[in-house]
């Protein structure tokens, strides 16, 4: 069937059966915890190949709705199976190739804006406790996460909120893990006010949930990169006493209900293998892909069900 015979069918079923992107139920914490596989693409993401396909999460990028308030709510209920679907942001770096971007910005950077990052082009440290920029990722009908909800996504996966390290290495801030927690508690609550049960992980900085308990009581769950293929060089084994000392912490996320999401970027099958087989014997939901993010990778014999 033709990608677009199929999305005009869905769409006419969804509008025939779903309340409008803005008043769909929030997802309950049992659907939460039916999900034991995940996709993971930012990169070029095609809603009929993901709608077609069997994940019970997928974390993408807004790009991906088109600005359309239709074509989430369809990949949640399409051909290969019902769908959680996170939205990437970032609250620790600005991107130039953001909505919220302003070309001024390049040569009048605003306060909150810092240098850029050595590895990733178009990406920008943020001094994140800044008003300012806080306003820009939610609080208002224009802000980041507004435009999410009204899309329709179940929840977000935040991005650099190991941006704290940063601040706490260059500029000796003390108060860079608190104010970093307090954000995303301040985030968490907006959004659950306006969608109660949506879904907020963090990438990275697992330790944050034992430092701050309240932290971890409020988050979903959190997503982790590197666990165990991936650092520092993609395709070799990251470091056994780092990875221990990782798993440490995140089974303590497990222990208390919290979905454990595992990236580790590899292509050799061995390497596949063993990741997937150690994080689920944890507990965890692990996939693993290509660091860019760019296409649907299926690995053979972990097959989403």
């Amino acid at each position: 069937m033709r990608w677009w015979v199929w999305c005009l069918m869905t769409l006419l079923l969804a509008a025939c059966t779903q309340p409008s992107s803005g008043t769909m139920p929030a997802p309950s914490e049992e659907e939460w915890h039916r999900v034991d596989d995940f996709l993971y693409q930012l990169q070029r993401p095609k809603p009929d190949r993901i709608g077609q396909s069997a994940f019970d999460l997928v974390v993408t990028s807004v790009d991906v709705a088109g600005g359309s308030p239709d074509v989430i709510p369809a990949v949640k209920k399409s051909p290969g199976g019902d769908k959680l679907l996170l939205a990437y942001m970032s609250i620790g770096q600005a991107e130039n190739y953001r909505f919220y971007w302003q070309p001024e910005w390049g040569s009048t950077p605003p306060d909150w804006l810092d240098s850029g990052d050595e590895t990733w082009a178009g990406d920008y440290w943020v001094r994140y406790w800044d008003t300012e920029w806080q306003q820009i990722i939610y609080g208002s009908a224009d802000s980041y996460l507004d435009q999410i909800l009204a899309l329709g996504f179940d929840g977000v996966y935040l991005d650099r909120v190991d941006a704290y390290y940063y601040y706490q290495e260059r500029e000796d801030r003390q108060t860079a893990a608190e104010e970093m927690v307090q954000f995303i508690l301040d985030f968490t609550q907006y959004a659950r006010e306006k969608h109660p049960g949506f879904g907020v992980f963090p990438q990275n900085g697992e330790e944050l949930g034992i430092q701050f308990p309240e932290f971890l009581d409020a988050m979903t769950g959190i997503g982790v990169e590197d666990l165990y293929y991936g650092y520092p060089r993609d395709h070799q084994a990251s470091p056994a006493g780092w990875t221990a000392e990782r798993e440490e912490i995140l089974d303590q996320w497990v222990a208390d209900g919290k979905l454990v999401l595992t990236v580790d970027y590899s292509s050799r099958p061995d390497q596949i293998a063993d990741s997937y087989t150690r994080a689920r014997a944890r507990g965890y939901i692990p996939y693993v892909t290509d660091r860019s993010l760019g296409r649907l990778r299926i690995n053979p014999g972990f097959e989403p069900d």
